[in-house]
């Protein structure tokens, strides 16, 4: 099987919500506020993965991602724009024409042990999938761009109240003025 590989940008309090403003949320844009050149490009390092993985979004990111990639262009866009993407959305009945976008059929949470056969699944954003995937324990490997920046406020990576995790440390690479961070889950 695959990994579950989580991909967030996160504030240095743990906040994922709204990094880039367009959800309008209170604090909402903190990733951007450190200029273009913190978010552009391939700061996860996935370019390696894009080839052979399957990206998968909840509704509201893949809507956003959907209108901002399909126009760019680029080793890295062009990467993106031509990986397999996985839908998860109960309200959708059509993903548009952004390249290789599906839905998933029923419950994706219960889908992603078999989506991750023999390729690894990448989830970017979408915090109530993430929160859903490791409520079963189902997230294998967490990619944070953690940025300078505290809001006190805001969806967090980890839910509260949810279940414990251990993880080992196995990267940190500087990204500018954030720090990505790899983080794979300890499995006994």
């Amino acid at each position: 099987m695959g990994r579950v590989v989580v991909v967030e940008f996160v504030t240095l309090d743990g906040v994922v919500e709204d990094p880039d403003g367009s959800w309008g949320a209170p604090g909402g844009g903190w990733a951007f506020r450190h200029g273009p050149d913190a978010v552009i490009g391939d700061k996860f390092d996935l370019g390696p993965m894009l080839s052979s993985c399957a990206l998968l979004f909840g509704r509201g990111t893949w809507q956003l991602f959907s209108r901002r990639w399909p126009a760019r262009s680029g080793d890295f866009p062009d990467a993106m724009n031509g990986a397999a993407k996985l839908v998860a959305s109960r309200t959708l009945t059509d993903v548009g024409d952004w390249n290789n976008s599906s839905l998933v059929d029923g419950d994706a949470v219960a889908a992603v042990p078999g989506l991750a056969a023999g390729r690894d699944v990448v989830v970017i954003g979408s915090t109530s999938l993430v929160h859903q995937l490791a409520a079963r324990d189902l997230v294998d490997e967490y990619r944070t761009l953690v940025f300078p920046t505290v809001l006190g406020r805001g969806r967090r990576l980890f839910a509260e109240g949810g279940a414990g995790v251990e993880l080992r440390l196995t990267a940190v690479l500087h990204r500018g003025p954030a720090v990505l961070m790899v983080h794979e889950r300890l499995r006994g």
